[in-house]
């Protein structure tokens, strides 16, 4: 009923063109050219009989109002990392267009529920370091007191960066409102990493994605010279943060998860001293409670094992933490469906990178995700692409999804 995959997979390369330099995408949240893309996204809705607003968070929402108020959402976001690629959420909220398009042609405008196509604000987090703004300030789980103080590289705060853009930080947690009558909440995304590539398949149904444990660890140890320091007499800070290093792909393995350090610095940092003071972030995520304090207690464990055996001392700092944000069975068994029905084979697999799906998993909404395959296994680059036969399947899918959805709100 008027479902056109050319003409959503046209509309993102129009967006490129509008949005991306030699350098990839340059759509950051609050910015000149996220409001343009805003803009953008309004004309590609004009003709539709929706309503449209922007939410005390920013969010913003275009809705068909059905016969009953009970609503079906999906979800996205037009925001990128600096440098991105052309399809990261983007692709999420131009197939939502198209579903939207074809649900408005087969019911005259007046579907039997009602449909809300949502953009989320600043998903990336990539200028403040705040992941999923708009949608964890939607959910209710925004720390105010956090999120108050974060600033950007030129130094505008938070609610200034908001200020500009016509959104008061103070109010933000109002938006709450606009889950009142949300019965399922649906996201498309690429997938960003190889599992799909791996295994030959263009899509793939999210269980859900993982709980992180972040911390910054430090070690303790002596500046000493590093010409008459004997190798038994130091205490290397560095030594026992070394060990940490594999320590963690063996606790990856085990527990059935993924664990990595993203950057060291040590003191006083100089060649020609033993290393006083090392400090390294560990970031660790699972899809299971249990499997993620396994392995956050494997790793005190092991960094307390060896700061005693370098003789150095060891100290914990919580940077952030999410917990495992697992998806709706019966909406995880309708995704499933409607991939094997588009293309004949699925996979279900767990989302490492979080969506705003976790937020609306969290805030007790019924969601689910559905993935369509990277080339590379590659995001947050300007290489990241997707087959262009994978994009038009990953729409006729999403919206046999929207389908078979509408159809169980119904029965709810």
């Amino acid at each position: 009923m008027s479902l056109d995959p050319k003409r959503t997979i046209a509309e993102l390369k129009e967006l490129r063109a509008l949005t991306c330099d030699e350098h990839g995408a340059q759509r950051v949240a609050f910015t000149p050219m996220w409001v343009m893309t805003r803009a953008w996204l309004r004309e590609k809705l004009a003709g539709l009989p929706i309503e449209t607003h922007v939410d005390a968070a920013g969010n913003f929402w275009a809705t068909l109002r059905g016969e009953s108020d009970q609503a079906l959402l999906i979800g996205g976001h037009m925001d990128s990392v600096p440098n991105g690629g052309w399809l990261d959420g983007c692709l999420n909220v131009m197939a939502g267009v198209e579903v939207l398009r074809r649900i408005n042609a087969q019911y005259g405008g007046k579907p039997p529920i009602t449909i809300h196509l949502v953009d989320w604000a600043d998903e990336e987090g990539a200028r403040f370091g705040k992941s999923l703004f708009g949608s964890s300030a939607c959910s209710g789980k925004l720390d105010m007191n956090e999120a108050r103080k974060l600033k950007d590289k030129a130094g505008v705060s938070l609610p200034d960066a908001l200020k500009g853009v016509g959104v008061d930080f103070e109010r933000v947690k109002e938006c709450g409102v606009e889950l009142k009558h949300a019965a399922a909440y649906l996201e498309l995304h690429i997938e960003q990493g190889p599992v799909l590539l791996d295994l030959d398949l263009p899509l793939g149904a999210v269980l859900g994605t993982f709980g992180v444990e972040r911390h910054a660890i430090t070690f303790f140890g002596q500046a000493a010279h590093s010409g008459s320091t004997p190798m038994n007499r130091r205490k290397d800070a560095f030594l026992a943060a070394g060990k940490m290093s594999q320590e963690i792909y063996r606790i990856a393995e085990r527990n059935g998860g993924v664990c990595t350090i993203g950057s060291c610095t040590t003191k006083p940092g100089i060649v020609t001293s033993v290393v006083e003071e090392c400090r390294i972030t560990l970031d660790q995520r699972h899809l299971e409670v249990q499997g993620l304090a396994r392995m956050l207690a494997e790793a005190k464990e092991a960094s307390e094992r060896f700061a005693v055996e370098g003789n150095v001392r060891v100290g914990w700092e919580r940077l952030w933490q999410i917990e495992p944000r697992p998806f709706h069975p019966a909406l995880i068994e309708l995704c499933d469906a409607a991939i094997k029905e588009t293309c004949g084979k699925s996979h279900r697999l767990p989302s490492g990178p979080l969506h705003d799906a976790a937020e609306t998993s969290g805030a007790g909404v019924p969601t689910v995700m559905m993935f369509v395959q990277s080339l590379h296994g590659i995001s947050h680059n300007k290489i990241e692409d997707t087959k262009e036969e994978h994009l038009e399947l990953c729409v006729r899918a999403f919206d046999q999804l929207a389908t078979k959805a509408m159809a169980w709100v119904m029965r709810l």
